[in-house]
């Protein structure tokens, strides 16, 4: 008689993914909206932190492409751990909890500090900002060494980004190294779609988080795609607005981040994440 097959180890256990219409990505930015006029200046401030400092970047090295680069690339790829207090914050709204600056404190400050996560969880969120940290200085490392190899003249300044990759004639390195990016971009957008959100209010670890990422794009490609470009295309838009848009790109980027998430999975398989005055 064979041996019964013994279920998987509960950390590998993964949450239902549910599909979505093609335009509910354009639903989550309407309900972010929602959510920043009522969180009020709270949320703004956010994405007008992440402006003062996108401008300390640009004043400290605007002048050096590769650090520029190097600088930007690391704020891009963080952004879904640095939008953690905005899921918090539609969090709270969504359980008709108050909204306020001590609520931000304790997102940042004493969230996982419930010994009950240990060790599954405990510092998740950390773990999986500094994988992709980690993967934005590869990024990073990639492409200088692109650009280095084929570049007809020494790229230092973004001028010469401009003059030699750019603008060069009869030459295609700008569009290799944006094909390059996207290679990369798409595994790491796939990692991290809902991962932040799903550490943030369930007790799972970074490999859980991570693998119902890829399940969410997996079922729901087309949906996923048009949230990429979406993301993409604001971000891109806040930036080129000499970082002013970034004020409203960036909380309602991490607001929907959040619907995005409740749409499409449904956690309730997992232990809920409580703040540590619910947990004790």
């Amino acid at each position: 008689m064979p041996h019964p097959v013994p279920p998987p180890p509960p950390s590998l256990h993964l949450p239902a993914i549910r599909e979505v219409a093609l335009d509910q990505p354009l639903r989550w930015l309407a309900l972010a909206w929602r959510d920043m006029a009522r969180c009020g200046w709270l949320s703004f401030a956010h994405g007008g932190v992440l402006a003062l400092f996108g401008a300390a970047l640009f004043v400290l090295a605007h002048d050096r492409f590769w650090l520029l680069a190097g600088a930007f690339s690391g704020f891009l790829v963080v952004a879904p751990v640095l939008a953690t207090s905005l899921y918090a914050m539609s969090r709270a709204l969504e359980k008709g909890e108050p909204v306020n600056f001590r609520l931000l404190v304790v997102t940042w400050t004493r969230w996982q500090q419930s010994r009950r996560d240990l060790p599954a969880s405990y510092w998740s969120l950390v773990r999986f900002g500094l994988l992709l940290a980690l993967a934005g200085t590869g990024w990073v490392l990639t492409s200088a060494a692109l650009i280095t190899l084929l570049a007809p003249q020494p790229i230092h300044t973004p001028m010469d980004f401009v003059r030699h990759v750019v603008l060069a004639p009869n030459h295609y390195l700008f569009e290799l190294w944006l094909a390059l990016g996207g290679l990369m971009a798409a595994p790491m957008f796939a990692s991290s779609v809902v991962a932040m959100p799903l550490l943030l209010d369930r007790r799972a670890n970074v490999m859980q988080a991570v693998l119902t990422s890829w399940q969410t794009v997996l079922v729901n490609p087309l949906p996923m795609a048009l949230w990429a470009a979406l993301i993409m295309g604001f971000t891109l838009l806040g930036l080129g607005s000499l970082l002013i848009g970034l004020v409203f790109v960036v909380p309602m980027l991490g607001h929907a981040s959040w619907h995005a998430y409740r749409d499409l999975v449904d956690a309730s398989t997992l232990v809920e994440r409580l703040p540590p005055k619910e947990a004790a």
